[in-house]
């Protein structure tokens, strides 16, 4: 048996050479969720509130998620079960008709679903910390996986056609903030920009835990760094392999999109 075994070749090793402890997160439930969020109120840059309240109607381009708040509570009628809680903050950008202006603005979603997370009462320290009192304490760890929203409607509506509960301010956080180079419009406007986007997200509960799994060797790269630095233009060009399916359309058409073509 070598010392060394590529990734890609321990599952075509006959032999164990060791059973190797290791502390990881164990994963106690998840879910998978595809958001249709209809109507989502879009707070616009100044510029683009300008735009907005002369424009007859708005065309949807991108949606970016920026950044997604997680929480996690007990849940105090069903033992090992919480509620994760998550907000999503979006960067809607569209175009105005007639007039073809780039608008763009903030979005924020809120979800919440509830997960077996089971239940500890350990607190875990670490060398590494300095703050006092710092410490993992019994609840699970909530992570979210999402991918970019798929923009698929935007229009515009006067204020006196919403409901209450679609005006409600919310506090946005500092850093959301700063990522548009212009001030948000947050307070109520004659004119509203609502969009509509699908989402598709993964939510799970996860515990640090120690687990015991078989060791073959320590793990090897099999592929060697490329040196892009030294290599000129034309030997970077010769490594892209010829795009043949751009030059022969398809015979026929998948009716079943997949995310990226619909975004």
């Amino acid at each position: 048996m070598p010392d060394r075994v590529a990734n890609n070749q321990a599952d075509r090793q006959a032999s164990i050479r060791e059973a190797v402890s290791i502390n990881t997160r164990k994963i106690f439930d998840s879910c998978r969720d595809k958001d249709c969020i209809d109507d989502l109120r879009v707070y616009p840059t100044e510029s683009s509130q300008t735009y907005i309240d002369s424009a007859l109607s708005i065309r949807p381009r991108t949606a970016e998620l920026l950044y997604v708040d997680v929480n996690v509570e007990p849940v105090s009628f069903n033992r090992g079960y919480y509620t994760v809680d998550c907000s999503y903050f979006y960067s809607i950008t569209g175009e105005t008709f007639p007039a073809g202006q780039t608008v763009t603005g903030l979005a924020v979603f809120d979800k919440r679903v509830m997960l077996f997370g089971s239940v500890g009462s350990v607190k875990s320290y670490y060398s590494d910390s300095s703050v006092v009192g710092q410490s993992a304490d019994e609840l699970p760890i909530a992570a979210v996986s999402a991918v970019d929203p798929i923009c698929l409607h935007c229009k515009l509506a006067d204020a006196e056609t919403i409901i209450t509960t679609e005006l409600e301010h919310r506090s946005i956080p500092e850093g959301i903030r700063a990522v548009f180079s212009e001030k948000l419009i947050l307070a109520d406007t004659p004119r509203r920009w609502l969009a509509t986007i699908g989402q598709f997200s993964i939510v799970r509960l996860e515990r640090d835990t120690q687990i015991i799994v078989p060791a073959y060797d320590y793990g090897m790269p099999d592929k060697e760094c490329p040196d892009i630095i030294s290599d000129d233009p034309c030997t970077l060009f010769s490594r892209i392999n010829f795009p043949v399916e751009e030059f022969f359309p398809p015979d026929s058409i998948s009716e079943t999109e997949d995310y990226n073509s619909l975004r």
